[in-house]
């Protein structure tokens, strides 16, 4: 448990510290930009999350079912990095942002890219499977026992905390599904350029394959913006390359979200 007190126009945290068998506590500064920039990735990605329903909801669409998924896991992922940021990490908190962002989101994600080119009974057995998958993962990371407790200051390492399985699923659930929507959105490149090349010019392709191409690039560039975390983190710190990396894959991943909706949208209309 923690709270937040101003000395010298700085702000702290209060924080329990666990030395062998006695508590303390303790006052960790608070930094206000990384704050900042993870309330905007959780409030825009709640905002997403919520369109992206309405439309599956009203068009019963796969990508849409699969990215909303995606979105709320990418929204309480982001929630939970504000949380931990303002007030301090807890076993909790990181099983919450461990288990949305590195297992189950990727997955999610790249069904959704799937459901783009492939056919609904394919992508209903993929979501069933996914859907059982998940539900492992959460089981899992629900009960995984802690190598040590978690410090309140520090940003946490999985390896330091996890044992292997939990590694494992993240591993898995990032990496392949990342492999997929980056392959897809290659894929799907070559093809139109193909085409056009076929027809002679850039006019006698379909409109709605170049947004579909368009879509598989952006959450391609959006999924590596959010595996840039890493990279950022020597420069930033940890927590700042997660919020930064959150609040611009967002962006980039919700514009690839609308885009194939936006001529059925205008047909509507």
């Amino acid at each position: 448990m923690s709270r937040r007190v101003r000395l010298s126009r700085a702000e702290y945290r209060a924080v329990r510290v666990q030395v062998s068998n006695d508590t303390y506590l303790a006052l960790a500064p608070v930094d206000s930009l990384t704050v900042s920039m993870a309330a905007v990735a959780a409030l825009v990605a709640t905002a997403f999350a919520l369109i992206v329903a309405d439309r599956w909801h009203r068009r019963r669409l796969d990508h849409h079912g699969a990215w909303m998924v995606a979105m709320v896991l990418f929204a309480t992922g982001s929630f939970a990095l504000w949380w931990a940021t303002s007030a301090g990490w807890s076993s909790g908190v990181f099983r919450v942002f461990f288990t949305t962002g590195a297992v189950l989101n990727v997955s999610w994600l790249a069904l959704g890219s799937i459901a783009l080119h492939a056919s609904r009974r394919t992508v209903a057995r993929l979501r069933a499977v996914l859907a059982l998958l998940s539900t492992f993962a959460l089981g899992v990371m629900t009960v995984a026992p802690e190598k040590k407790p978690f410090v309140a200051d520090d940003f946490p390492q999985a390896r330091d905390h996890f044992g292997a399985l939990p590694r494992t699923l993240a591993a898995v659930g990032s990496g392949i599904p990342a492999l997929v929507i980056i392959g897809l959105a290659l894929w799907s490149l070559s093809r139109l350029i193909q085409r056009r090349a076929q027809s002679g010019g850039y006019g006698a392709t379909r409109f709605g394959a170049t947004r579909l191409v368009a879509s598989n690039v952006l959450v391609a560039i959006a999924t590596l913006v959010l595996s840039a975390s890493g990279s950022l983190a020597g420069r930033l710190g940890e927590e700042q390359a997660f919020a930064v990396t959150l609040s611009v894959g967002v962006v980039i991943l919700f514009v690839g979200f609308m885009v194939p909706s936006i001529r059925s949208a205008q047909r509507a209309t």
